[in-house]
């Protein structure tokens, strides 16, 4: 009964969405949401984040996520893991799948993709081409067009988005990542060439070495703090790693995995955190969120689909020796 009454709380919420102790420094004042975020290690339940008590600035990981995580390699230079979390209300729980990716290894791109007769989003984890390690939806949109700046094969294509809680990943020709605040975006010396790609999203979740975005410690900015949603973020370590961060819903034995519910914009942002990140920043989650992964060692793909395409994506592949 108790499963058959989630499962029907979830069905509403869906139906209701479609369409539409940590590592830290102070912890910010009660203003978020009541909820706490426990992970699964060792047979039992470990809480390592409550929201009375959120830090405002992560320094370090937290132990009990890091620990929780146990990583495989799925090819040079891309780890894969993935554990579950115990959250409030809809969120009762969540599985995370963590990738970690070594930008020196592998080759980042962007790719878009609108449909040339209808002018709508065409990219879905279908058309990862067969060489991609990695694959997954890469910023915001608005109606059939990504949100923000796009650069594309060191051409810029779509100016800068107006918003400071945005912010930007862009690639140098080397391969090397740089995270770009969004209110100085506009007067950046990147825009004038040197990058091999770059793409715009928002909110940041965190910035200026592990602090979590204003907008997502106080109400008022813009953001709503308790919205629950399958969430897609996209982040850098101190040791110059990219994370890549995608939930699913894993209640009911994970038959509902792709309902667009889950974490808070603040509860991603201490995930991010506690895995290590000093910058991070949301994509587009809910049914856009998707993602792909093929090991290099037999060619298992391993698929979690989006319920919606997208114009606009990231893509790993193997660095040319």
């Amino acid at each position: 009964m108790r499963h058959a009454q989630r499962l029907a709380a979830v069905v509403v919420f869906v139906a209701a969405t479609v369409g539409t102790p940590g590592t830290g420094s102070l912890a910010a004042p009660l203003v978020l949401p009541p909820s706490s975020l426990s992970v699964w290690r060792a047979g039992a339940w470990h809480e390592w984040w409550r929201s009375e008590r959120a830090p405002t600035r992560w320094s370090a990981a937290d132990p009990a996520l890091a620990t929780a995580l146990a990583w495989h390699v799925v090819a040079p230079g891309i780890e894969r893991s993935e554990t579950r979390l115990a959250g409030a209300g809809i969120a009762w729980r969540t599985r995370i799948v963590v990738v970690r990716v070594d930008p020196a290894r592998v080759t980042l791109s962007l790719e878009l993709a609108i449909g040339p007769r209808d002018g709508r989003p065409s990219w879905s984890i279908d058309r990862a081409p067969s060489d991609a390690l990695l694959a997954f939806n890469a910023g915001q949109f608005v109606q059939a067009m990504p949100w923000g700046w796009v650069v594309l094969d060191g051409r810029e294509h779509l100016p800068p988005g107006t918003g400071p809680a945005s912010a930007a990943l862009a690639i140098d020709r080397a391969g090397r990542p740089h995270w770009i605040a969004g209110d100085s975006l506009a007067a950046s010396p990147w825009r004038r060439g040197g990058l091999r790609c770059a793409f715009q999203s928002y909110p940041t979740l965190l910035a200026s070495d592990g602090e979590v975005a204003p907008p997502l410690r106080t109400p008022g900015h813009g953001i709503d703090l308790a919205h629950r949603d399958a969430r897609l973020a996209i982040g850098e370590t101190r040791e110059g790693a990219l994370l890549v961060v995608l939930t699913r819903f894993d209640g009911l034995g994970g038959v509902a995995g792709g309902a667009p519910v889950g974490l808070t914009s603040p509860e991603m942002a201490a995930v991010m955190g506690a895995l290590g990140a000093r910058d991070a920043m949301m994509l587009d989650g809910g049914i856009s969120a998707q993602m792909t992964l093929r090991e290099t060692t037999g060619g298992r793909r391993m698929r979690w689909p989006g319920w919606r395409k997208v114009p606009l994506a990231m893509l790993a592949r193997p660095r040319a020796r």
